[in-house]
């Protein structure tokens, strides 16, 4: 099993949802999700992991290193919504990562609405994540 994933830049702040399982499997598709947030974006990067059913140690890992690829182009990477399965334990020397209690919590700390339709708003996803038609966002 493997994720599915949506980026989203809002008012200078990217949000990555991650859906899925979070596993060896999926670290190189979450991998290639940060490089794209990096790519198209400026600001923080929440990773809202509200739809993840799990984590593997690999898949925390690739948190962490991701931590470090963001800090090293001047980003911050902050979670929301942990997988009640575990919490992170980064390495001593992974930048902080702030952890937020759900998305709404992470995007307040930003004063920042998500969904709200901004100028300069875009969303990438993978081909797996639901439509916003189909979700009933």
């Amino acid at each position: 099993m493997t994720i599915d994933w949506r980026y989203t830049v809002e008012e200078n702040l990217g949000v990555l949802s991650v859906a899925g399982y979070l596993g060896p499997d999926a670290v190189r598709r979450f991998t290639g999700a940060v490089g794209w947030a990096l790519a198209r974006g400026t600001g923080p990067v929440v990773v809202d992991l509200t739809e993840l059913r799990s984590w593997s140690a690999e898949g925390q890992l690739a948190i962490t290193e991701a931590a470090r690829r963001l800090a090293q182009a001047g980003r911050g990477l902050e979670l929301a919504a942990i997988p009640a399965d575990g919490s992170l334990v980064p390495a001593g020397d992974c930048p902080p990562i702030p952890v937020h209690a759900d998305l709404a919590a992470a995007l307040a700390a930003h004063s920042a609405v998500h969904g709200r339709q901004v100028e300069g708003r875009h969303e990438w996803r993978t081909t797996g994540w639901p439509d916003v038609a189909e979700s009933g966002d």
